[in-house]
């Protein structure tokens, strides 16, 4: 009895050694070829990411996260949201990361992040025939922002709080396509707005311009989950492999509004 007993210990002993190897390996390649990987993003953010009025999607993130699944060998699903739900969808799970011209400076403590891939200045934007030209013009303006972006922390809570105390108001929408709609309206007096956007929505309309003086300098990446460190490494990879390549420049070559600013692989 006490032989038979020792057998079973044994045994039970070198399946479960075998099952948690096995669980080890399975772990281990995750996000090895055929992995499904879904990118959350801003489905209004262009040049970065959209979804246009026949729901197809596209943009210059949207572009570079796909390449990056194709070097991986894995399959690509989008999930466009709305700005301030991305929160939301990251932590649920219902994506794998937020990259959609995400800031990094100040959100250190919410995310990991891949590697920088962008830099972007935070501007005023006016219409040409506006006398405003510094941000203390600004005073008693109506001055429109996207809500949940870094426009929008800076203003309500940053280092450029001081200076939206001096605005008539702080108008908040949904996008940057609804804020440059309300400026072409005159329902607004100015825009806080990222750079290349800004850019973006001058080069398809003329008639705009930037203040002299900017509100801040910050930095571009794709935000993951706290404890998504082995799939971010792998983005990482990705990333390094379409630069290698020349993927990454051959797509920042298809958005002018964005090139000037990209500091990966430069």
């Amino acid at each position: 009895m006490k032989k038979l007993l020792t057998l079973a210990l044994a045994f039970i002993m070198v399946f479960t050694m075998f099952a948690f190897t096995g669980c080890g390996e399975e772990a281990n390649d995750d996000y090895g070829e055929g992995y499904t990987f879904t990118q959350g993003f801003d489905l209004d953010f262009p040049p970065y990411s959209y979804r246009n009025d026949e729901g197809e999607i596209g943009g210059f993130d949207v572009e570079v996260c796909q390449a990056v699944c194709e070097e991986l060998g894995w399959k690509y699903e989008a999930l466009p949201f709305n700005w301030d739900a991305k929160d939301m969808e990251l932590n649920s799970g219902s994506c794998d990361c937020i990259w959609s011209g995400l800031t990094v400076e100040g959100r250190e403590d919410d995310y990991i992040f891949s590697t920088v891939y962008s830099e972007n200045i935070q501007k005023i934007l006016v219409p040409e025939g506006s006398d405003i030209k510094t941000l203390a013009d600004l005073k008693g303006k109506k001055v429109g922002v996207q809500t949940s972006t870094a426009a929008y922390d800076m203003l309500t809570s940053g280092d450029s709080k001081e200076v939206a105390d001096t605005f008539g108001e702080l108008v908040v929408e949904k996008t940057y396509t609804i804020c440059f709609e309300d400026l072409k309206a005159g329902a607004i007096d100015a825009i806080a707005i990222d750079v290349t956007t800004g850019d973006y929505f001058m080069n398809n309309t003329p008639g705009f311009k930037y203040t002299d003086e900017d509100l801040q300098t910050e930095t571009y990446a794709a935000a993951f989950r706290k404890d998504d460190t082995a799939l971010r490494d792998k983005i990482n990879e990705g990333l390094q492999k379409i630069v290698d390549n020349g993927k990454f420049a051959e797509i920042a070559a298809k958005y002018p509004d964005i090139e000037p600013y990209l500091t990966l692989g430069k």
